[in-house]
């Protein structure tokens, strides 16, 4: 388990390759770190399970293309990072939330 108090604002966020993609702004809550705005004006938000260790720079589990494919413009919730930590021990469980979700939008 990472220490998240180890992260801090303006650290350097560097994908699985070594390469920046991005900075920190600040953690919102325990489940996710807040970036600096894009060259649109846009923060992004990565969660914290991402994290695979801090040292002077906070190193994610992705490449920087997938985690800019996969970052969100609101903040991870409790219930998303329990999502994912589920998804990643059943490779059906995505599947199933997908499908789930898909029902409650064809109902509506």
């Amino acid at each position: 388990m990472i220490d998240t108090s180890a992260i801090k604002p303006h650290m350097p966020v560097v994908c699985s390759k070594g390469g920046q993609f991005a900075v920190v702004d600040h953690l919102e809550g325990d489940a996710s770190i807040k970036l600096r705005k894009d060259e649109t004006g846009q923060h992004h938000f990565i969660p914290t399970s991402w994290v695979t260790s801090v040292d002077d720079k906070v190193h994610v589990d992705r490449s920087g293309d997938r985690a800019i494919r996969e970052w969100n413009t609101a903040p991870v919730t409790r219930q998303q990072r329990s999502e994912e930590a589920s998804a990643a021990t059943d490779p059906t469980h995505t599947e199933r939330v997908r499908s789930q979700q898909s029902s409650k939008t064809d109902r509506s």
